[in-house]
């Protein structure tokens, strides 16, 4: 079973993760292309963590409970004639500016997110994660990899097949199937079960969505007794965080089971994440 970790968890490792981004980039070729991200340049990472996601979750903190809008929030717009260093100034300014508005931010205080979880909360945490992938995409631009935290992993397996690929909007609903899926993070003794099923609901725009496969993470006391997975995946807890964020492949990664039920929860999980 997976724990959350402290606000204050969350918060240093986005100063520490924010820092090692910032370090490895410094000494990066502005022009390098980012590998996991082809259309990006190590100059066009180290703007989108910047202005796109800490500049825009500071505003988002700054500005609560309001939700952003076209008409209230301004993005920023990059410098035509900026140099690299100033694109490095540009984000010790907006970091700092982003660290110290959560320092003054008690997660429980009621923020929009686009998730269910309204508080501050869900950006310490959904902040931690985000930071951590892109310093892995800095490393993989310079050719520099260095592990991952293994608690902070865990916790993002979890975020990952929760929030993003088990999230439903309010109109959706889920009914679940007889298939699960279970990841062990290895290192840190943790599990995660996912069920697999199917949504339906109608969109606000009309459009009807109707039994499309989906899946959802069960916490375990609500899993029936007796249940056992179909498929188990097992690995540590930074190479399954990294694979299911596709930023590596999956060797040493240990999979067993119904090959089925693995080809239908990769096709549910082996897909671009576009939310920050």
């Amino acid at each position: 079973m997976t724990s959350r970790l402290t606000p204050t968890a969350y918060l240093d490792h986005i100063r520490s993760e924010s820092a090692r981004f910032r370090a490895v980039l410094a000494e990066t070729d502005p022009t390098a292309p980012v590998p996991t991200a082809p259309d990006w340049t190590a100059a066009d990472l180290l703007w989108h963590v910047a202005a796109e996601v800490q500049h825009f979750w500071t505003y988002v903190l700054e500005t609560r409970p309001a939700a952003p809008t076209e008409e209230t929030y301004d993005e920023l717009e990059r410098p035509k004639d900026a140099t690299y260093q100033d694109l490095l100034a540009h984000f010790d300014e907006l970091n700092a500016r982003f660290i110290k508005t959560l320092e003054e931010t008690g997660p429980e205080e009621p923020t929009w997110s686009w998730s269910k979880d309204q508080t501050a909360g869900f950006t310490y945490r959904r902040q931690a994660h985000e930071i951590l992938i892109h310093r892995l995409d800095a490393e993989l631009t310079a050719g520099a990899v260095t592990p991952l935290d293994p608690a902070l992993a865990a916790d993002g397996i979890d975020e990952l097949l929760d929030v993003f690929y088990g999230g439903k909007p309010e109109w959706a609903s889920f009914a679940g199937g007889e298939h699960y899926v279970r990841v062990d993070a290895i290192d840190t003794d943790t599990q995660t079960w996912v069920q697999l099923g199917l949504v339906s609901g109608t969109r606000p725009n009309g459009d009807r969505l109707e039994d499309e496969p989906d899946l959802s993470v069960v916490p375990h006391e609500e899993i029936p007794a007796g249940t056992e997975p179909d498929v188990v995946i097992e690995g540590t807890a930074a190479d399954l965080n990294a694979w299911l964020w596709r930023r590596r492949d999956d060797e040493g990664i240990q999979v067993t089971g119904d090959k089925d039920v693995y080809d239908r929860f990769r096709a549910l999980t082996n897909q671009p994440i576009t939310d920050d």
